[in-house]
């Protein structure tokens, strides 16, 4: 299985519009790349690809890949399908921008397949362009992806609805996604949003090979210290990297070849590479996936 990362940025990107913090100013200032939404490719023999969400910054992602370039007809792709982790718009608007192909498979959680059909209505806008096939993700069931070996298991890491969605709390609203390659065997798991670390996510990441986990904050009050929020990272839906709590020290204890993060705040000093908080990071031999980098497995 090859594992291409097209971005590494939460909702916003990096750096934020809107955000004037200590590290967004480090990338205005060139002194920290800027980065795009949070997305990875992946593919069995490099001919299929799949898309972990589909961002805003979809066009770019997919340029900036050579792999994933249009050919050999005029009008053709290697992308075969989108896989979402959540409904947020920072996971979903890119499926608007891929709406003149000709015709894309979806898979999802049920709630998530809702939202996009009323509350943000995707599904319907996209179906009156191309030929979308939507399919459903239940959590703990393997789906079979292509006739290349791909197998994909969603698991429950969240059952909090996007902000457009609020009021319809619980269920599989936010899921981690493991796939499998049943040729080689290789296992790829790509968590951007986990509430907590529950046997779930345990199991799920336990004998993977690479893991691409959740590292929106370093802390839970990083909004609070960076002056540009109040709220924690928990009431977020996010665990935070550090603390006796934290996701660094038990990715740290994972077999995995690649234990990087993914989905990286706009606040989070990780983003400053001569940080003592990326430094902490390198010591437990844990990083922060680069945009570009491609993975076999």
């Amino acid at each position: 299985m090859i594992v291409h990362v097209l971005g590494v940025a939460a909702g916003g990107g990096y750096p934020q519009w809107n955000c004037a913090c200590a590290t967004c100013r480090l990338a205005r200032d060139g002194r920290a790349r800027p980065l795009s939404h949070a997305s990875v490719a992946f593919s069995a023999t490099g001919r299929a690809w799949y898309l972990m969400n589909a961002t805003p910054d979809v066009r770019q992602q997919v340029e900036s890949c050579s792999t994933l370039h249009p050919g050999p007809a005029t009008r053709s792709t290697p992308i075969a399908g989108v896989l979402l982790t959540d409904a947020e718009l920072d996971h979903t608007l890119g499926l608007l921008v891929l709406r003149e192909g000709i015709g894309l498979t979806v898979c999802a959680t049920t709630p998530v397949l809702e939202a996009l059909k009323t509350a943000f209505p995707v599904r319907p806008i996209l179906d009156r362009y191309a030929p979308f096939e939507w399919r459903t993700l239940v959590p703990g069931v393997p789906l079979s992806l292509d006739d290349d070996g791909l197998r994909v298991e969603a698991f429950r890491t969240g059952g909090r609805p996007p902000r457009y969605a609020k009021g319809q709390e619980g269920g599989d609203w936010t899921v981690g996604l493991r796939v499998q390659d049943r040729r080689t065997g290789g296992v790829a798991v790509y968590a951007p949003g986990v509430e907590r670390w529950t046997p779930e996510v345990a199991a799920a990441v336990g004998d993977a090979d690479c893991v691409l986990f959740d590292g929106t904050f370093w802390r839970d009050d990083e909004m609070r210290r960076s002056g540009a929020g109040t709220r924690p990272a928990s009431a977020m839906g996010h665990l935070p990297i550090a603390g006796p709590a934290g996701s660094a020290e038990r990715l740290a204890r994972l077999p995995a070849s690649h234990r990087l993060y993914v989905h990286v705040n706009n606040t989070n000093p990780v983003l400053d590479l001569t940080s003592p908080e990326r430094r902490a990071l390198s010591a437990l031999g844990l990083g922060v996936a680069d945009e570009g980098m491609a993975l076999e497995l």
